[in-house]
């Protein structure tokens, strides 16, 4: 099992694509660790608690030394404590976050994309130098660069690929994510639109940077090694939110969809697979299910969602096909890889 949790939806950013904004009027509030500490209990084999928000750096250091402690005080010396920051207040105030992110079950993702959407200020973008200078110091103070996120929609996606370059000259890893439509971000990137993507990065050798590329190679080698209605994503992961709110998703935490009743799950015999119920959200239409690109198209049940929501499924379903034989020819070209 892993656990995503928002201790605070707080940010010191002011990005316009956010998923994390407007979703609560409420910013005040901070994840008790008890919740935290509760599901530790059930779960003692948790490996990774993935920290996010808002941006986590809004709280103390001290709340992630009590994390850890939690950790330790139950043996779980193998957790990972897995950050996403934007890293601007580490930049500020190095001296705060150096120890604990050079503390051995700490991991820090950081995120940064070309375009004006990622912004510090209103008015002030956050840049390639920003990003640099960023990633340097931490160079500098923990040893490694962190690889890094990037969120792509409709206004820089002329530039996405050019992120992956940037993780080249790194030498980290980029993760190009579609934005989807939580908070103030209205209208998804079609699953279609960031494949094409993938397939460009593929096809100029940068896959290797690139993580979801990888993950798209694999989907394609893996064509109905499963049963393509009994996927179970949501059995091995769950979302804490400030308030203490839980669910198996953290995307779908964010639209504040399909909660899980946190007492009862922690009294039964099974995991609770509360989206495998949700019919609707099993395939685009009923005709993805013969298709070489189920796993591509129907992996998520958030982007089936946001798709039927948007009225694109017919969009999505022609530019798919229309890829079809790109796609199909990197799947020949490229072996299954174990693990990503």
């Amino acid at each position: 099992m892993d656990l995503i949790i928002k201790p605070t939806e707080l940010c010191n950013f002011a990005c316009t694509f956010c998923s994390s904004t407007d979703i609560t009027t409420n910013k005040k509030d901070v994840l008790d660790l008890k919740y935290i500490a509760r599901f530790l209990d059930r779960f003692s084999q948790t490996r990774t608690i993935i920290v996010n928000g808002g941006d986590p750096l809004m709280l103390t250091p001290e709340y992630y030394w009590e994390l850890l402690e939690l950790l330790s005080a139950r043996g779980m010396k193998d957790t990972i404590v897995s950050f996403t920051s934007n890293l601007w207040d580490f930049k500020k105030r190095p001296e705060r976050w150096t120890e604990l992110f050079n503390h051995e079950q700490v991991s820090i993702a950081t995120s940064f994309h070309y375009g004006d959407s990622r912004r510090i200020t209103k008015n002030r973008v956050f840049t390639e130098a920003d990003f640099l200078e960023i990633m340097e110091l931490f160079m500098e103070l923990v040893g490694y660069r962190p690889d890094f996120i990037s969120v792509i929609d409709e206004n820089n996606r002329d530039r996405a690929v050019d992120n992956v370059r940037l993780a080249k000259r790194l030498g980290v890893e980029c993760k190009l994510n579609l934005a989807m439509a939580s908070g103030r971000q209205k209208k998804p990137f079609l699953i279609s639109d960031i494949h094409e993507l993938y397939l460009e990065i593929y096809e100029q050798g940068l896959m290797p940077w690139e993580y979801n590329t990888k993950q798209m190679v694999n989907a394609l080698n893996k064509y109905h090694t499963t049963c393509p209605i009994s996927r179970s994503c949501d059995s091995n992961i769950r979302n804490l939110h400030p308030n203490g709110e839980y669910y198996s998703c953290g995307a779908f935490g964010d639209d504040r969809a399909f909660p899980i009743d946190f007492e009862k799950e922690m009294v039964s015999d099974t995991v609770a697979t509360p989206l495998a119920r949700e019919i609707t959200m099993q395939s685009m239409h009923d005709g993805c299910y013969g298709c070489e690109l189920f796993d591509i198209c129907n992996g998520c049940r958030k982007t089936i969602r946001d798709t039927q929501k948007a009225g694109a499924v017919e969009t999505h379903c022609n530019a798919m096909t229309a890829l079809k034989p790109r796609l199909l020819k990197t799947a020949e070209e490229e072996p299954y890889r174990v693990g990503g």
